[in-house]
Formats: C-alpha cells, sequence, structure tokens
C-alpha cells in the first residue's frame, strides 16, 4: 500500500520536541517508500484564540532544520491543498452538509450558559457530562453562526492500533461532539477526519492522549463511510523523573531553543527518533538514512520513554566528532553564531585552528562561547585558581614561579613553533624539572587560559602563539611580585 502521512501541528507557540517527534516518525514511514511515499505538512490553524502570530514559520524552519522535507503543503503546493485548514471551509461545509443530510448532525441553538450549567449538574451528581443526554428536541436549519453537533449514535467499536494492539471503546465514549464551531470554523475532531480522507492519508500518527476520543472518530469514519487508516498512537515522553509528562517545568525546551544552544540536527533526530524506538540492535547513532532504512513501526514501545538530557548531549558529541571526521570544514561553517563576542575581528583560518582542536571536548557548539575565550583576549589572572588546584597547592610560590621561569626560558628557546616542536620541548622541560606532568603542564595550561579546560597544550600552545604565551607566562610571575 502506498505510504501517505501527514504532520499537522497547530501553530499555537514554540513547536515542543515531543511535537517534532510525531513528525519523525511520518516522514520516516513515507520515505520508506521512496517516491512513492508522500509525507504531507498540514497547518491546523483552526484555533483563533490560540493562534501565535510567525508560529507556522517556525514550524516550517523547524522541520527544514532537521531534515524533514514535505512533499506536499505549504510553499509546495499539492494536489491536496489549500494546506492550512482555515482555507478548507468549503470542504468542511460540503461534508458537514452530509451528515445533516443523513441526520447525523444538527444545528444546537443552546446558549454556553445553559451548557455550562448541564456540565454542572452532571458533576453534582457525580456524573460524566455527555451533551447527548441534553440534545435539543427542536434544532433549527444550520448556518454559520450556530454550532453543529454530531448526532451520535453510540455503540461498541473494535479497532487496531500499530503500537498498542488490538482495542475496544464502549459506547460511554461517544457523544454529540462539535463539529463546526459557531465562528464557522471545524474543530480538530472533524477537520482531521475530513483532511485525511481528502488528502488519501493512510497513516494516523499522534500521541497516546487521543486515545480516549477514538469513539467519536470511529463513529465519524462509520457515517462517512469511510475506509479506516492506520492508527498509530504515540507513547508520551515522559519527565526525567518517568513519573509523569514532560512539561515545560521539567527542563524541556522547544527544539528551537535546543538549535540555539548548538544542537546539530543530525542529533536532535538522532535523540528524538530513539525517544520509545529501538531496531532491537545495540546501536545508538542513526543517520537519518539509517533511520529510513531501519524504523519499523512495530517496535515503537508501549510504555513511555523517559526524557534524559544528558543522553541527547552526548549524542550531540558524538556527532560532533562524526561530521568532523567526514568533513571539517562544513561543520566549522556552522558555527559561525557560536563564538565569543572577542573572536568577531579574528579570520577563519585562526578560527578554524582552534576548532580543529577543541572539536573533541565540546557537547555543544554553544559550547565555544565559554570554552574559547583565551584563545582571543589575555585572561584575566586568577591566583586562586593556582593556589587552590589539587596538583599545585602543595608547590610554594618561590616553586611555582621557578617552574615559570624555566618554563619562558624553555619555550623562549623554541624557533619554530608548532605543535610538534613544542611537545618536544614540553617533554625536555618535563625531564629537566623532575616534576610531574599534572604539576608542570597544569600550572603552564592554567597561566596561559585560567579556564577549567583547554585542549592539549602544545597544541593550545601552537594556536595562541609563541608572543601571547611568552607574555602571559610573565604576567602570572610578575601577579607573584617575583618578576
Amino acid at each position: 500500500m502506498k505510504a501517505v502521512t501527514r504532520f499537522a501541528p497547530s501553530p499555537t507557540g514554540y513547536i515542543h520536541i515531543g511535537n517534532v517527534r510525531s513528525a519523525i516518525y511520518p516522514y520516516l514511514i513515507a520515505k520508506q517508500q521512496g517516491e512513492e511515499g508522500t509525507f504531507i505538512l498540514r497547518i491546523e490553524d483552526t484555533d483563533q484564540a490560540r493562534y501565535v502570530e510567525g508560529a507556522t514559520d517556525l514550524i516550517k524552519d523547524t522541520l527544514t532544520w532537521l531534515g524533514l522535507d514535505w512533499d506536499e503543503g505549504p510553499d509546495k503546493g499539492g494536489n491536496h491543498g489549500p494546506y492550512y485548514q482555515t482555507q478548507r471551509k468549503e470542504i468542511y461545509y460540503e461534508w458537514a452538509k452530509k451528515l445533516i443530510a443523513a441526520g447525523r448532525a444538527y444545528a444546537d441553538p443552546t446558549p454556553s450558559e445553559t451548557v455550562a450549567k448541564y456540565r454542572e449538574e452532571a458533576n453534582k451528581n457525580k456524573q460524566a457530562f455527555l451533551y447527548r443526554n441534553y440534545r435539543p428536541e427542536n434544532t433549527p436549519e444550520w448556518e454559520v453562526g450556530l454550532p453543529l453537533r454530531l448526532k451520535a449514535q453510540p455503540k461498541a467499536y473494535d479497532y487496531h492500533d500499530e503500537v498498542f494492539g488490538d482495542l475496544h471503546m464502549g459506547p460511554e465514549t461517544q457523544d454529540d461532539i462539535i463539529l463546526i464551531k459557531a465562528d464557522g470554523l471545524p474543530t480538530y475532531n472533524f477537520a482531521h477526519i475530513v483532511d485525511d480522507a481528502t488528502m488519501g492519508v493512510t497513516h494516523v500518527l499522534r500521541g497516546q492522549e487521543y486515545l480516549p476520543s477514538m469513539g467519536n472518530y470511529l463513529e465519524l469514519y462509520e457515517a462517512f463511510g469511510l475506509e479506516r487508516p492506520k492508527f498509530v498512537h504515540l507513547p508520551h515522553i515522559l519527565a526525567p523523573s518517568g513519573n509523569k509528562k514532560l512539561g515545560k517545568r521539567d527542563g524541556a525546551k522547544s527544539a528551537n531553543d535546543y538549535r540555539l544552544d548548538g544542537i546539530l540536527p543530525e542529533a536532535m533526530l538522532n535523540f528524538l527518533a530513539c525517544l520509545g524506538w529501538n531496531d532491537g540492535t545495540e546501536q545508538e547513532i542513526y543517520s537519518k538514512q539509517d533511520l529510513i532504512e531501519k524504523f519499523d513501526i512495530t517496535r515503537i514501545q508501549r510504555a513511555g520513554a523517559r526524557y534524559d538530557e544528558q543522553k541527547l548531549l552526548w549524542l550531540n558529541g558524538q556527532w560532533i566528532r562524526r561530521l568532523f571526521e567526514e568533513d571539517a570544514r562544513a561543520l566549522y561553517n556552522r558555527t559561525k553564531d557560536f563564538w565569543p563576542e572577542t573572536a568577531s575581528s579574528y579570520d577563519d583560518d585562526y578560527k578554524f585552528k582552534i576548532f580543529s582542536i577543541i572539536y573533541d571536548r565540546l557537547k555543544t557548539l554553544g559550547d565555544l562561547k565559554t570554552m574559547t575565550t583565551y584563545f582571543f583576549e589575555d585572561p584575566k589572572v586568577d591566583m586562586d585558581m593556582i593556589t587552590s588546584n589539587k596538583a599545585l597547592k602543595k608547590l610554594s610560590e618561590h616553586e611555582i614561579c621557578d617552574l615559570l621561569r624555566k618554563s619562558v626560558a624553555k619555550l623562549s628557546s623554541v624557533e619554530n613553533w608548532t605543535a610538534k616542536n613544542l611537545q618536544d620541548a614540553l617533554n625536555e622541560l618535563l625531564a629537566e624539572t623532575e616534576q610531574k606532568p599534572m604539576v608542570l603542564f597544569g600550572l603552564i595550561r592554567l597561566s596561559i587560559s585560567f579556564a577549567p579546560f583547554s585542549p592539549a597544550l602544545h597544541d593550545t600552545l601552537a594556536v595562541i602563539g609563541k608572543s601571547a604565551t611568552l607574555a602571559r607566562l610573565n604576567a602570572v610571575i610578575t601577579a607573584f611580585g617575583r618578576d
């Protein structure tokens, strides 16, 4: 069967990582069929009260960043448009009239205040609120301005979900749901079924929170005489504690925030695809092509997947190293927005040298802002970092300054300032001073960077340069008052 899948987000705010995962799986299903598969982007913008300006552009930009190119939808066109629900009202009205003609829908003149009283009454009686128990007897002809409701004919339904297996919905789950609101726009419950049917969607993927509504959906499929698509309800992404659904308060950010922090799209795609899915192997690093080839609906787990940001950071570090090895310059070209402000006056060749010696220590590209400042400006001398250092605090000020002076003398003698020659000189200095590497090299490293981390010492010195290296070492000697 030709696969036609869709991602149908609402432009009501930032795009959450859970939303992104529900785009990845339908994309993979469609792309497994090559040119025969179709991935549709549909914007469900009928909730105008919650509409956020710019949210649609952010959705499109996020999908593009992740490489989830849609075959039909905004900016692409296709045979099943329009792809904004607010532009499809006439289609919904046409389908609504079919239900009205069949006696399966009615205009509801009941004021909202009365509906609220019905709900309050049911709550007082400790009963589930079902509007069909308050269905008005005499209803007018439907026109825009009146809500249109489904005239439920409750019965039991059995259906199959590709993740949760064979499921049953009792008649108590069905109600006279609103199909078209008083403002003339459809509800999700109605619109998505019409859209999926008219767009030929074969696989409906969404979160498991929609499972309780399946009774109403199945009744609509039946009322329209539609063949059911394949249902794929995705388990929740859970908070790190594992005891609730992931939310903003649990530290999860929008996909765009992760992007701005320096997470690579390859890592984010890899991470989200594996939240609740695996191919049964020990593999952890998946390219987009790997995922297309290996993804299988039957291996989506039923249990919720615990969100682990540390795993994302680990994956990102792995992808930084992998992409550097594949094409170092191409990866470097992605770093332009992540350097400290002081780097703006330096050329690409210099920054590429820095990137080449530090890339394998990065968790995100955003780490460049804090981990490379000493390459672009002399660091402020911080005596406490030296005197409180575990390896150096046993040395006296005299011993520290003696080691620094010997370091200046040795490094001054290096004529061809290359990483190899510097490593040779440092090894000679180590032998001459009879010190441990963590003491001697640690002292030099701190003196030139005053940072908690720096790359291999000989590489760092080679990039910083001879004059800056010697000046920084002498500045520390001066700070100890022993110039």
